[in-house]
Formats: structure tokens, sequence, C-alpha cells
């Protein structure tokens, strides 16, 4: 039975930096290096958007937002991926989930993340 567990997360300053870690247990279908990992975030009354994904080439993407602040980090060993975040604002709260895609997608329970003064 495939898990996806994240943690970290919390209240930060604006300004501040933020590390979520996301680690997977399991059999997939694949190796874990062949896996696109992702992280999401959901703010309340918006849709759920991309915020930064790794796949088999190992190289990270990152939509607009995050890029020069956000960076995503891959342990194959450790079946971990971090999502390091710096230079946080107020419109980066909401609760960020880790997705892995295999045969099917799996989600992580969501870690809130919350930037205010």
């Amino acid at each position: 039975q495939v898990q996806v567990v994240e943690s970290g997360g919390g209240l930060v300053q604006p300004g501040g930096s933020l590390e979520l870690s996301c680690t997977a247990s399991g059999r997939f279908s694949g190796l874990f290096h062949q896996l696109t990992v992702s992280w999401y975030r959901q703010a309340p009354g918006h849709y759920r958007e991309l915020v930064a994904s790794i796949g088999r080439s190992g190289i990270p993407l990152y939509v607009d937002f995050a890029k020069g602040r956000f960076a995503i980090v891959r342990d194959i060993a450790k079946r971990s991926v971090w999502l390091r975040m710096s230079k946080l604002k107020p419109e980066d709260t909401a609760v960020y989930y880790c997705n892995i895609e295999d045969d099917r997608d799996y989600w992580g329970q969501g870690a809130q993340v919350t930037v205010s003064s």
C-alpha cells in the first residue's frame, strides 16, 4: 500500500523561509526516480495549483510565482522530496500537497503554510 506523508509547514513571517518534506512508502509500479513528484497548493476559495515538480530527468520545473523563491529537491534513496520556500509572501498562504504520479495519482494529506506577521 502506497503512502505519501508530508511534514513541515506552519506559521512564518513575510520574507521568511520554510521547508516541506514528502516521503513515500510502499510499492510503486515504477522506480521512484522514474516517477514525477509535484507540489501543489490550494488557498481558500481557489483551485489547487501546481507549484513545482521533478521527474525522470531530475530537472526541476517551477511555475512562475515559484521561480527564484522555491526549490524542489529529491533524494531517491530516501524516496523523499522537499519543497524549500524562501522570501515567502502572504499570498503563499495555502495548504500544500505532495503528488506522486504512478499508474494513478497519490496525494499526501496536505500541510498548512501560513505567511503572516
